[in-house]
């Protein structure tokens, strides 16, 4: 039912002129979820969230956000832009009141709402003084407390970790996890693929414009290939033949008087055949470790030269 996604979007597309900047675009994202949507720089990601905020209307294609079209339903939504923005001469809590009210908060909730947002994040000692006072990463929180004042359905993060220190990050990764813990729906676009493997259930891949991948983290990366490292006296005959083998990559000689090797496993393959037939035949092996892919290989393999999914 399209009651149980919060975003929908179906055969999406976006032209500037000749230049496609989406093209047939199509994903849902449940209520109540956290979903990656990820992309190397250029591929449209914040043209489609243009798009689904109402900034920007598609030239082909539908969006149904929180059931409704993006710019009816602002006041339902949290953005935070890539490119922030703040009035440095304001003080934490006044900027945050100023921005509830452009939700339609009452200025009395959303001075009372700011200082328990401001308290929680460890700004309690700055929120009344000058935003231009504050480190980038204190101004970061400043913006996204902005646009969660409101206490929204749909929460959409435009690069949020951009030029955060480890800590911040991980404070905002604690953050997102709340958003969804008080059942708000969560889409944060990223190229970064670390936060999106701690953080998400879904992801949506883009590349060039286009949708490469959307499903879950283990089908994301259940797409990219297993290696297997054997160090033993092996030749290179012995290990291309194993079941599964795509690829043998020479890691050179290893100590008295073996060789490592580096196997590639077709996509969806595991390297379990492949060991025991070397473990059976009796192949003089001493050391063996599998690699399992991660989301960051996935990424790798989707973007360059993945299909449209």
């Amino acid at each position: 039912m399209a009651s149980d996604y919060a975003l929908s979007l179906e055969g999406v597309s976006k032209f500037y002129g000749d230049f496609a900047a989406v093209q047939d675009l199509s994903f849902r994202v449940p209520r109540g979820s956290i979903c990656g949507f990820l992309g190397p720089n250029g591929a449209g990601k914040t043209s489609s969230v243009r798009m689904m905020l109402g900034l920007s209307q598609p030239s082909a294609g539908t969006i149904s956000v929180l059931g409704g079209e993006g710019a009816k339903v602002l006041d339902r939504i949290g953005f935070l832009p890539e490119e922030r923005g703040l009035y440095r001469k304001m003080s934490p809590v006044d900027m945050i009141v100023f921005l509830g009210g452009l939700k339609g908060m009452k200025a009395s909730a959303a001075r009372k709402r700011a200082i328990e947002l401001l308290t929680a994040q460890g700004l309690g000692e700055f929120m009344y003084k000058p935003i231009k006072s504050l480190s980038k990463g204190m101004s970061q929180k400043v913006q996204l407390i902005g646009c969660l004042v409101h206490e929204p359905e749909l929460v959409i993060l435009d690069e949020p970790f951009s030029g955060l220190d480890p800590v911040n990050q991980q404070g905002l990764e604690d953050m997102i996890r709340d958003l969804a813990k008080r059942g708000a729906t969560v889409l944060f676009s990223t190229h970064v693929m670390a936060h999106a493997e701690r953080l998400c259930e879904n992801v949506v891949m883009l590349t060039k414009g286009r949708k490469v991948f959307e499903g879950t983290l283990r089908q994301a990366r259940e797409r990219a290939p297993r290696y297997l490292e054997l160090e033993g006296v092996l030749n290179r005959e012995q290990v291309t033949g194993l079941p599964g083998v795509s690829e043998v990559i020479d890691g050179g000689a290893g100590e008295e008087g073996t060789h490592r090797w580096r196997l590639r496993f077709l996509p969806g393959v595991t390297p379990n055949e492949a060991l025991k037939t070397v473990l059976v035949g009796g192949l003089d092996v001493r050391r063996f470790e599998a690699h399992e892919p991660t989301l960051h290989d996935a990424f790798i393999v989707l973007t360059n030269g993945g299909e449209p999914a």
